[in-house]
């Protein structure tokens, strides 16, 4: 069948299929997934729930109860020096978006340096970490999917101030399926 036969056809068909649902209204696939308890939520950049995770100065704008369960997602303010060790995540995906500074982000074993704009995607099950280095302050974006670790953040940021105990760490943060390599 030639093309614009095929276009033609098709999208006659198509329309003819359509046509009920458009008629009363309905988006078959929008409804199907949509869950009537998430609202709308704009946050300013100046808004958001502060947690000071071990030296990490986490913003969290949006958490699992506000996206049904779906992603969390808070702002890294975070001084040159202050990371994260290598450790796996067994439940979520992780995005970093660097806005300012310079983040050494390492996944999977392979080490890079990213500036603002830059992303980088570390799947769940595989070892990653980062570090600001350079002698700026950096802002940085992290978005997990689905949502939950912001429990662990919560759970993280009691702990007293000072120099963090591994083992506390640790065992908080296994509670919720990330290890330490």
């Amino acid at each position: 069948m030639e093309r614009k036969k095929f276009i033609t056809t098709s999208g006659i068909g198509l329309g003819i299929a359509l046509i009920p649902g458009i008629l009363r209204g309905q988006n078959l696939q929008a409804n199907k997934f949509h869950n009537k308890n998430i609202q709308p939520k704009i946050i300013k950049d100046s808004e958001g729930d502060v947690l000071n995770v071990i030296g990490d100065l986490q913003t969290h704008k949006l958490i699992g109860s506000d996206t049904g369960n779906q992603i969390v997602e808070w702002v890294d303010n975070v001084e040159p020096g202050v990371g994260i060790p290598p450790h796996i995540h067994t439940k979520e995906d992780e995005i970093f978006r660097v806005i300012k500074g310079q983040i050494e982000i390492m996944v999977d074993g392979k080490t890079t340096i990213l500036n603002e704009g830059d992303v980088a995607f570390a799947p769940k099950e595989i070892p990653h970490s980062w570090k600001v280095v350079g002698t700026e302050k950096a802002k940085m974006i992290t978005s997990a999917f689905p949502a939950g670790i912001e429990h662990m953040f919560q759970e993280l940021a009691k702990l007293p101030a000072g120099p963090p105990n591994f083992e506390k760490v640790s065992e908080i943060c296994a509670k919720h399926g990330i290890n330490f390599v």
